[in-house]
């Protein structure tokens, strides 16, 4: 990082099952955001066009019912790369000179991926990275990612990389982005919980890099009544997104059971001081003991 950057962090309600109109959502605050300065913007994980929360996607599982009309549901709503919506992305980023960075259900052929898209002002998608390993009932939604995408990217805001929610608590993911010299850490998540934020403030220190986390908001009221959404809190997903500082400290949030928007000032200065005692991938790595790569991303299907 060469020089202070603003960073906004988004906890907003999905246009729940609806790509389209999730999209001009995005449009609409990203031009808020960067009207109030930021030139980086984080939305939460599977933005579009929902996260499968376990409170409908265990109907997945065919239990209570034929599951195969909303799997298609969802898949119909979901984006495809390259396709006329990643475009629209890239045609908001570019608008509003922003690196846009976008969770989303990602549809090739029959699967869907949980996808992290970060697209920047020039309107290119500079990092495309699938979940690695989706977590618990997600395993009824989403197929396995593969290594695209772990690394940070250098951009003029600084190294720009991250993973996905419980990817997170994967040791060597995180020393894919530390080694690439991560220095902005995006954590779009649906954890929820106080326990995410043990974890993202360890790794703030950890890493020694900012971490922006945006977290899954969304209210049952938000969902089409012909989604079978299980009993429960009006809050299916309470949010807590936050943006720290590389030694763990919170910046902006953490916001809790509503929408809104934090912002925080990225000074470079934190870094270089909190690394002068730890640098994961630096001074405090011991390469002639241990050995780490990331093997090629699977080739792409004929």
């Amino acid at each position: 990082m060469d020089g202070t950057v603003k960073v906004a962090c988004v906890q907003a309600e999905s246009v729940v099952f609806d790509r389209a109109a999730t999209i001009e959502k995005i449009d609409g605050i990203a031009a808020e955001v960067a009207a109030n300065g930021a030139r980086l913007a984080l939305f939460p994980e599977a933005f579009i066009p929902v996260y499968p929360s376990s409170r409908w996607a265990r109907h997945l599982a065919g239990w209570d019912g034929d599951a195969r009309p909303l799997y298609a549901r969802l898949a119909r709503e979901s984006l495809t790369i390259p396709g006329a919506d990643s475009d629209r992305l890239a045609d908001i980023a570019r608008t509003h000179g922003l690196w846009l960075a976008v969770g989303a259900n990602e549809l090739e052929r029959g699967t869907i991926y949980n996808s992290l898209l970060v697209y920047s002002p020039a309107g290119e998608l500079a990092l495309q990275h699938r979940k690695l390993m989706p977590t618990n009932h997600e395993r009824l939604v989403w197929g396995l990612g593969d290594g695209t995408g772990l690394e940070a990217i250098k951009t003029e805001v600084g190294n720009v990389g991250g993973l996905i929610c419980w990817e997170n608590l994967m040791p060597l993911a995180r020393f894919a982005l530390y080694q690439s010299g991560i220095e902005i850490y995006l954590a779009p998540t649906a954890d929820d919980s106080e326990d995410w934020h043990h974890s993202i403030r360890h790794i703030a220190r950890e890493a020694r890099a900012f971490v922006l986390s945006s977290c899954v908001f969304q209210t049952a009221a938000s969902y089409p009544d012909d989604v079978p959404l299980a009993e429960g809190h009006e809050l299916v997903g309470a949010g807590g997104s936050a943006i720290l500082g590389p030694d763990g400290s919170y910046l902006a949030g953490p916001l809790w059971n509503e929408p809104g928007i934090l912002y925080a000032d990225l000074d470079p200065q934190h870094l270089y001081e909190a690394r002068q005692r730890f640098d994961p991938a630096g001074h405090y790595h011991r390469p002639d003991v241990f050995r780490f790569e990331v093997p090629s991303a699977a080739p792409p299907l004929a």
